[in-house]
């Protein structure tokens, strides 16, 4: 996910990284088939999801495999 830009839109296919992340992620609502709006690419990125903005670190964004969602 650390290379989706602003305003992309994606579907979480896989998320990598230890049990900890991946249950405080799936907490959030991403979890794989989940589809997320990046709001913020540089830094921790921002994600849009179910109207709720959630920022994710760029050493977890990296861990988190995505998809183009289409429309």
């Amino acid at each position: 996910m650390d290379r989706v830009r602003r305003g992309g839109r994606v579907r979480l296919v896989w998320v990598g990284g230890g049990p900890r992340l991946v249950h405080r992620l799936a907490a959030l609502g991403m979890v794989p088939g989940a589809v997320v709006t990046v709001t913020r690419a540089h830094g921790p990125a921002v994600l849009a999801l179910h109207g709720t903005r959630i920022a994710v670190g760029r050493r977890a964004a990296r861990l988190i495999e995505v998809e183009e969602a289409g429309v």
